[in-house]
Formats: structure tokens, sequence, C-alpha cells
């Protein structure tokens, strides 16, 4: 693996505050009241005292995002000494994980003579811009990673740091790859060079759902983990750059082992589970063809700063061809 870069814009744009809704710049204290004034007037933040628990919390991210990569390492060193893993045997991506159903489609993918209309063969549903395939794990292989990662579900660490790198990376080159050549060429489907994995959790009592957003990723796989629960569907609308005024959202029921793919720059949210536990495997994953045009969180050409491990997938390989721009510019900007 070569080196990885994130956009400096990391450091500034995209801070989630969940009481305002709001994906927000912080830069300092002083440019974010200023900046946002009017939204913090309008959800009663009018007080030092009441706009310091706000600040707190962009201070907080800011600090968090700037340790990023030592606290990563330092976690895997840690896991890597201190805990002997359960069913090691799964941290390797085998055939026998994966549905006959997910084989059979990603080998037509291979064929030099496959088409979207025959991928299309091969899916259970589709929406719009929503790809539902028949991808899955099988249970007995969901039971032996929940055994896994039980332990370490209170401290929220990717799936690169409990040691399923070599496993994502082989689903995604291996598999998702060649599903995503024909289904987003335009997003760098079939150039997907890095990726971010990870497990959410939605509970009663915790966090039940998720805001509209889009991924930091040209191709998202989400995965179904769990059926013990109800109500958290997934609803979709149309790509971020469209007007939330002028999108009709689609609704899309979760299946236990189904994978849902689609474009990363999909706007897309969690509606709120009523009860029991939710979770879902989320793989982000990334082209630097595509992002080292343009930055999907800034809109800018990255400002390259090193960090450890894949980064936000942006390379050093900074080309720009009118091949390469073209694409970049159809998954960017529609």
């Amino acid at each position: 693996m070569g080196d990885f870069y994130v956009c400096s814009c990391f450091y500034t744009h995209n801070f989630y505050i969940k009481e305002l809704g709001l994906h927000a710049i912080y830069i300092s204290n002083e440019q974010f009241l200023n900046q946002y004034s009017k939204v913090l007037k309008q959800h009663g933040y009018s007080t030092a005292e009441r706009t310091q628990s706000i600040l707190s919390q962009l201070e907080n991210e800011l600090q968090r995002r700037e340790n990023l990569g030592p606290a990563f390492l330092h976690r895997k060193a840690v896991i890597r000494e201190k805990y002997k893993m359960l069913h090691p045997e799964i941290f390797q991506l085998k055939t026998e994980f994966l549905q006959p159903e997910f084989l059979n489609l990603v080998n037509y993918c291979k064929e030099s003579d496959a088409t979207v209309d025959g991928v299309m063969l091969y899916l259970e549903e589709t929406q719009g811009y929503i790809y539902i395939t028949f991808f899955s794990f099988g249970p007995l292989y969901i039971f032996m990673l929940f055994g896994i990662y039980g332990h370490f579900l209170f401290l929220q660490l990717s799936m690169d740091e409990i040691g399923f790198n070599d496993f994502i990376t082989t689903l995604r080159v291996e598999y998702m790859q060649h599903i995503a050549r024909l289904l987003f060429p335009e997003c760098g489907g079939g150039n997907l060079d890095s990726h971010k994995a990870f497990i959410v959790k939605y509970k009663v009592g915790e966090d039940l759902d998720l805001g509209y957003h889009y991924d930091n990723a040209e191709v998202t796989l989400n995965v179904s983990l769990t059926d013990s629960y109800q109500g958290g569907s997934l609803y979709f609308g149309d790509m971020r750059t469209v007007p939330l005024p002028d999108t009709e959202c689609s609704e899309y029921n979760h299946v236990y082992g189904v994978g849902v793919l689609h474009r990363g720059q999909h706007m897309h949210g969690a509606l709120p589970i009523y009860s029991g536990l939710r979770y879902n495997l989320i793989t982000w994953m990334r082209s630097s063809k595509i992002r080292n045009q343009l930055c999907p969180m800034c809109n800018n050409k990255p400002d390259l700063v090193k960090t450890v491990g894949y980064g936000d997938g942006f390379t050093s390989d900074v080309q720009q061809t009118a091949d390469v721009q073209q694409t970049a510019d159809v998954c960017s900007l529609t």
C-alpha cells in the first residue's frame, strides 16, 4: 500500500452538530459564531452559556481529528498485543462466507462481455440510483463476527483496527470492484483503491437514527447484520447537488445479511428504530482517481495532508487527464 492522504478540509469542514441538524465549517470559535449566528438563534442558542456546549463539541471533534492517526496506530497495537481473538479463521475472506447468488453475480461481472443490463438480472431490487444486491454473509459468519466485535463495541473501532483490513481489501478488490465497475463507472467503480469500514449501532435510548447526509466515498456498501429490531428503514433522496425541496425520498427496509450498494454522493438517512438493536456493516470504498481531482467534502482540488493508513483515500498522484477529469465531474456534480 502506498501513501494516502486527507484533504486539509478534514480539519475544518463537515463538523456535524446533531442539535442543529447541521454540517458546519469550523475554523475558530469566532468564525463559527459569526457564520452560524442565525442558525444558533433559531435553535435557542442566544447566550454565551448556551453556545458554549456547541463550541465544546466542535473543539473536541477538532482534537479528535487531529489525533486520529496516532490514536489509530495506538489502538491497533494494544489490540494486537493484549487480545486473543475468537474465531481467527474469519479474518480472511473465504468464498464459503458468501451466498451463492452473490458469487454468481460477481462471476458474471468478471466476464468481458458483461453489461449493466445483464447485471440488473442478478439484482433483487432497484430504486433510482439504489442497487440492492443478493450479497450476503451467512448467519454463522455474522455470529462469529459479533463474537469478536462485541469486545470492542463500546470503543467504536473501525474494522481495520481490529484486524479486518485484509478481509475488507479482498471484499473490495476481488468482489465489489467488479460490480461497481459496471454500475458506477463515472464514480471510479473500477478503481476502488482504498476503504473505510465500520459497524454502526442503533438502539432505543442511544443513537436512534441518522440524519440526511452523503458519504465520504465514491461507492458505499451497507450490509444489515441483525433482524431483531423494528423501524430503522433507510431513505434515499437524490444526488447531493439536487436541492432538497426538489427531492422525493424512497424508503428501503433492511433485510438481514443483504447489502445495499449505492453511490456515496447519493443523499440518504436512517429513520428511527423503536425497538430492539440494529447493527450494520458500512464500507466506504474510494477511488483516488476521482477524489484526487475534486474533494467531495469541500468541492475543491484537494490540499493534501499525509496521514496513516488509507486516510481519506487521496494519493499524491494528481495527474489530470481529460478522461479522468470528465469522470470526476460526472460523479461529483450530478
